[in-house]
């Protein structure tokens, strides 16, 4: 495109880690800019209240006033159809589509097809959430055929301070589920602040980063026909086709 490229982020209220992060992603892309829009998440647990914040009707209305931006694609940067379920997240990018008329895609389903890109079915699984919900992760992915291998979470459920959690930590729960020598770990959840740590990670154990903020960037990408290896520095995805 020799126009500027303008993404458009769907974003959790209370997440303090993913505009920044994304933001550096794409200044990475020649002429290429983040544009982000908000509804309210501050919890992620399984009562009723913590789904509800899910509707669809509110990502909607958010991903509309992303429309009067004209962004050539929008993104859903936010896990929730780990234990939602992955068809929540196709239906979404279907009424964003239907909606708006843009592109769309999601951090989930762009995680998923770089899976599938690379045949993985031995995944590691890090994320701050409750033992509950990432139980349910890791039921959605033995539905698809992909075994989580290792895991470790933090048992944390206030959205907000899940960019709280030191990089160190991060960085040493990765050391522990590698023992398991999985095909990839996938920091699960946008409010971390893990994609800078891809490099290191990889060198380290030779194992690919699958971070949600990059996939939601790389599934941007793609979906307007960017080539997403401008991205450098930030992990192998980047170069996946």
């Amino acid at each position: 495109m020799s126009r500027p490229i303008r993404i458009g982020v769907l974003t959790p209220s209370s997440n303090t880690a993913l505009e920044p992060l994304t933001s550096a992603l794409a200044a990475a892309v020649p002429n290429c800019s983040a544009h982000f829009s908000r509804f309210t998440v501050t919890e992620i647990a399984l009562s009723d209240r913590a789904l509800g914040q899910f509707d669809d009707s509110k990502i909607l209305a958010a991903a509309e006033l992303l429309a009067d931006a004209k962004v050539d694609v929008i993104a859903w940067s936010g896990t929730s159809s780990g234990w939602l379920g992955f068809e929540a997240d196709q239906r979404l990018v279907e009424r964003i589509r239907e909606r708006t008329g843009i592109a769309a895609t999601t951090a989930v389903l762009a995680l998923n097809e770089l899976m599938a890109l690379r045949n993985i079915q031995r995944l590691a699984l890090v994320s701050p959430y409750t033992a509950d919900v990432q139980q349910r992760i890791i039921d959605n992915y033995a539905a698809r055929g992909i075994e989580v291998v290792a895991e470790r979470h933090l048992d944390i459920r206030v959205n907000h301070d899940f960019a709280l959690v030191e990089p160190e930590r991060l960085r040493a729960l990765m050391g522990e589920v590698a023992a398991s020598q999985p095909q990839a770990i996938t920091t699960f959840c946008t409010n971390l602040h893990s994609a800078p740590l891809a490099a290191g990670i990889e060198a380290e154990f030779d194992i690919p980063l699958l971070d949600t903020v990059s996939t939601t960037v790389w599934g941007a990408l793609r979906a307007i026909g960017v080539d997403p290896s401008n991205v450098r520095g930030w992990g192998r995805l980047f170069a996946w086709q």
